[in-house]
């Protein structure tokens, strides 16, 4: 059976992709923090 698609809020969005932005963090770091695919972040 497939698991069901997981629906972000914005914020959770937001939080992600200002993480990404900062450049501290690789995206590999930044997913795995997130558990996220590393896809999703650098989209």
């Amino acid at each position: 059976m497939k698991a069901k698609r997981r629906r972000h809020d914005p914020e959770f969005k937001a939080r992600v992709a200002l993480e990404a932005l900062k450049g501290i963090k690789t995206i590999q770091q930044i997913a795995k923090d997130y558990v996220v695919h590393p896809v999703q972040v650098s989209d």
